[in-house]
């Protein structure tokens, strides 16, 4: 694998389709790597925008719009970070140019709907899921709830992410509410809802899964040590590595993990939710890029998600190993405002094995991500204990 050097006629360029806070430290990474990054997102500032050596603000799922930057830029990869992208033109994109998207095409258009990736975890690899179905109405959703799936439920945009627009429901009052909920917080306004039945686990994982190339260029597939996460409202508020398992459990895990992404192909990390309960595994989601919850590799891996990215990507070794056991804690914006403070940091830092990362978002709102807490320990216990005592010093205020 050959690099080139930035802003110069030999450089390797990479454009990142969305520029949030996982998207910033894809940047950096490669950044490292000596690689061009172009950031885009669909507002100005993003955390992303902020540290790439060129920014973009445009509609990612105008097809016209997002097809003229690519031809402007000329990228050699195209990386995507989130779900609000015109699939289509990245597939046109491939099949005329020598463009690589990342993962690959496919992976990006079954993953960005949650009907797509669904149905082959379900129906073509035969994994166990949680019962789920689809519905394109108000009447078809009240339709699958009683005949099929049943209370408690989840129902969900087909197109979202960190727990937009999802609502669980214990009752039939509550079905119209959870459908104009999902339908207008959806990403891209698909017209459709996926239902899926609450299934009775002891925990959920994320099962990072890269595939990269080893020096000889052939291809493997390595699982960092397992993330342990605790969800509100489908949005992730603290999260642990490792998270303890059976044998049975991890070995299944792992195996499932690695038909989903044999099956999506390509080259990168993957987030692979699972739900678990003693020895049995339930596959759940999967996002073909750096996961949220996998914030907390920062603190307890030798390379951290981001880095096993851009080092898979560009065809390169990676290393999976865990140093230390380590939790991490979101920092909310507890405020609506386009200016906010953060204060008392330096007391969350005096914490032995904690560190901050504050991810610059031009907007905060309530209950908008817009940090993590950091921290290790001697044991995932400890861990938890330092972020959650980190995250109780430091304070946002408006300005």
């Amino acid at each position: 694998m050959q690099i080139g050097t930035p802003l110069s006629t030999s450089a390797t360029r990479i454009m990142l389709l969305g520029s949030g806070e996982l998207g910033k430290e894809v940047i950096i990474s490669l950044q490292r790597l000596g690689v061009e990054v172009i950031a885009v997102d669909r507002y100005k500032n993003a955390p992303g925008h902020q540290v790439a050596h060129r920014a973009y603000t445009i509609d990612m799922t105008n097809s016209e719009a997002l097809e003229s930057l690519i031809n402007l830029e000329k990228p050699h990869y195209i990386v995507p970070e989130i779900e609000a992208i015109n699939t289509d033109i990245l597939a046109k994109i491939e099949k005329k140019s020598n463009i690589t998207i990342v993962p690959s095409v496919k992976a990006v258009q079954l993953t960005m709907n949650r009907e797509g990736i669904r149905k082959l975890a379900s129906e073509t690899l035969n994994i166990p899921t949680s019962p789920f179905a689809f519905a394109k109405n108000l009447a078809e959703l009240k339709s699958a709830i009683d005949s099929k799936i049943g209370f408690p439920c989840f129902i969900k945009p087909t197109m979202s992410s960190s727990g937009k627009g999802q609502s669980r429901i214990m009752e039939s009052t509550e079905i119209k509410g959870a459908w104009e909920h999902a339908a207008k917080s959806g990403r891209v306004d698909q017209g459709v809802v996926i239902v899926e039945g609450q299934v009775d686990f002891d925990y959920e994982i994320t099962l990072l899964t890269v595939r990269a190339k080893n020096k000889e260029g052939k291809f493997l597939t390595h699982f960092c040590e397992p993330i342990g996460h605790r969800q509100e409202n489908g949005d992730y508020v603290e999260s642990w590595q490792p998270q303890v398992m059976t044998e049975k459990a991890l070995a299944r895990s792992q195996d499932i993990a690695k038909k989903v992404t044999d099956a999506l192909g390509g080259l990168g990390i993957f987030g692979v939710e699972l739900f678990v309960k003693k020895d049995e595994v339930w596959f759940s989601e999967v996002s073909p890029r750096p996961h949220d919850t996998g914030m907390v590799t920062m603190a307890t891996q030798s390379q951290s998600e981001f880095e096993l990215h851009a080092k898979a990507i560009l065809g390169l070794p990676v290393n999976v190993s865990l140093i230390k056991p380590g939790a991490s804690a979101v920092i909310y914006g507890e405020h609506d405002s386009n200016v906010v403070i953060y204060d008392e940091i330096e007391k969350a830092l005096a914490i032995d094995g904690v560190d901050i990362r504050l991810f610059g978002k031009p907007e905060s709102f309530k209950k908008r991500r817009m940090g993590v807490i950091l921290s290790t320990g001697k044991n995932i216990d400890e861990a938890k204990s330092k972020a959650q005592e980190a995250k109780s010093l430091l304070s946002v205020k408006l300005k």
